[in-house]
């Protein structure tokens, strides 16, 4: 027994031991480490964290390193750097062949995700998302802002005006999800989707933990002792997958007969996503899983935006009030109407509402969806500050971190200053690359639904914003707040908020509306 103890001792801190002694180097030298990086243990400790503390420890690790690449080292994980540098981030995102997601990413995420977008490389990758180009047309955007929003916007209007009549409390970031839910079933699926499907908790569920597989060295041992509601969630998750597959061939095999001719099923769609899929992929598994992978992108990411955004704007009324004026400035009709209808897919531009989407922006900057990336090199490989990597390792970078540097942002980088990204005659101002704000991805795997997921969230609190007064309610919030009462995000592969967006709504009276409006001075958009 003595020695099954000490062969078992030795053998953990053999494998704890791995990853600090690397062939990393930069121009010869070995990188620097973050602060309180430990012997054997490396950094593993702040991997065991929540989430919320690990991204905020790389925010640390930035600061401290001087925004450098610094090397870390993790049990379980290949020999690793975390890069900030737009540069090094440019050459990971436009080498896409290089970089791949790799057996460390995908052995953590298959059971979720399978051989969909998310976890594909090569040929795979490439056939969904010339899947997905179509799916994301132009012409597609203005029927997904045109037709198919406002008639769920109305019913998500419908269950605010029921809240507000009862003076119930709600959570904004479940209203959300059930919108986007809605919205991707029908238009990707030709599917009503509620949120309130079991797929829609199992799902959640399953994220959680796979986010957990990325922190955890010992999330085998933990799923073989704790795993059973885990599996039950990937086989919801996976059957659902194939119920979209089933009920899609079995429409496509089924044209509606009109007379006694046939005709073929009408989708207000030019090619919704699960047809292009089955036109591109002939494996039904495989078109399951990017179903999945396709809706888990569509409807959790942009919700949870929603979810920060709203909670930013609650945190900065003056930014709300910013947003009333320049809705009754673009749209006068909505002066006369407490309900904001004449929302349009060119009313949601950039050149439309500049404000509105410079808030969207500034939310994304500090709360990106997916706050944090990874990749593995496939071949030695040099960047241009000179770090040299081997096959193998890993590359991390963190925009939760990069979103809050100094070096990219500025002094203010910690603040919520929408007003950053527009020029002085108030339009919208793209200032920085997508490699310095890598929140939508870049190069050739840039996210096809970046600008469905701009209009959608303009067109939505444009609408909600001018209708309703919503108040937080912390005392409601169980656990959700971190230090100084600041909420905090959820262990997810994206970024839940935890306890869910709890809120007060009211109907926003007219004459409140205008005061508000009427009381903006020229500086208080500022923070």
């Amino acid at each position: 027994m003595y020695m099954i103890v000490v062969c078992f001792t030795l053998a953990v801190a053999l494998w704890f031991l791995q990853g600090q002694r690397s062939a990393i180097r930069q121009h010869g030298k070995r990188l620097p480490r973050p602060p309180g990086t430990l012997p054997f243990a490396g950094n593993g400790f702040w991997f065991l964290q929540p989430r919320h503390k690990l991204l905020d420890w790389f925010v640390g690790a930035n600061h401290q390193t001087g925004f450098s690449t610094f090397e870390i080292s993790v049990p379980s994980l290949p020999p690793a750097v975390v890069i900030s540098d737009p540069k090094n981030v440019e050459h990971v995102l436009k080498n896409n062949d290089i970089f791949i997601k790799g057996s460390f990413f995908r052995s953590r995420s298959w059971d979720l995700f399978g051989n969909g977008i998310i976890n594909a490389d090569g040929e795979l990758w490439k056939i969904q998302r010339k899947a997905g180009l179509r799916f994301f047309s132009n012409a597609n955007l203005k029927t997904f802002i045109d037709d198919a929003l406002p008639p769920i916007l109305d019913a998500t209007e419908r269950s605010l005006d029921h809240a507000a009549d009862g003076h119930h409390v709600v959570d904004m970031q479940a209203i959300f999800i059930e919108l986007t839910t809605r919205l991707m079933g029908k238009m990707a699926y030709d599917m009503d989707m509620p949120a309130s499907l079991p797929f829609s908790q199992a799902f959640d569920f399953a994220s959680g933990a796979i986010g957990d597989r990325f922190q955890n060295p010992f999330w085998r041992i933990k799923e073989s002792i704790l795993g059973a509601p885990l599996r039950r969630a990937f086989f919801e998750v996976k059957r659902f997958g194939n119920s979209i597959v089933s009920s899609a061939v079995g429409k496509r095999a089924r044209p509606r007969i009109a007379g006694h001719q046939l005709v073929e099923e009408i989708h207000p769609l030019q090619d919704n996503l699960i047809n292009s899929l089955l036109d591109h992929i002939s494996d039904h598994q495989v078109v399951a899983d990017a179903a999945m992978n396709y809706l888990s992108a569509g409807r959790d990411t942009t919700a949870q935006s929603l979810t920060w955004t709203l909670y930013l704007l609650l945190r900065h009324p003056r930014h709300q009030d910013s947003l009333l004026e320049e809705i009754a400035r673009v749209l006068p009709s909505a002066s006369r109407s407490s309900s904001l209808h004449g929302i349009t897919y060119d009313t949601v531009l950039p050149s439309s509402l500049p404000y509105a989407h410079s808030i969207f922006a500034e939310t994304l900057r500090l709360y990106p969806p997916v706050p944090f990336e990874l990749k593995e090199c496939t071949v030695p490989t040099t960047f241009p500050d000179g770090t040299w990597l081997p096959e193998g390792s890993a590359v991390i970078w963190v925009p939760w971190a990069m979103g809050r540097s100094r070096r990219i942002w500025g002094d203010d980088s910690e603040l919520f200053k929408p007003e950053r990204w527009l020029g002085l005659s108030g339009s919208i101002v793209l200032q920085k690359s997508a490699f310095e704000f890598p929140v939508f991805n870049a190069g050739p795997r840039s996210c096809l639904g970046k600008k469905l997921a701009e209009l959608l969230a303009v067109a939505v609190l444009a609408r909600l914003i001018w209708k309703y007064d919503f108040s937080e309610v912390i005392e409601n919030i169980e656990g959700g707040c971190g230090d100084g009462g600041e909420r905090k995000s959820q262990n997810s592969l994206t970024l839940p908020m935890e306890g869910g967006l709890p809120v007060r709504v009211k109907l926003r009276e007219e004459a409140e509306r205008q005061i508000r409006i009427k009381e903006q001075t020229p500086d208080s958009s500022k923070v």
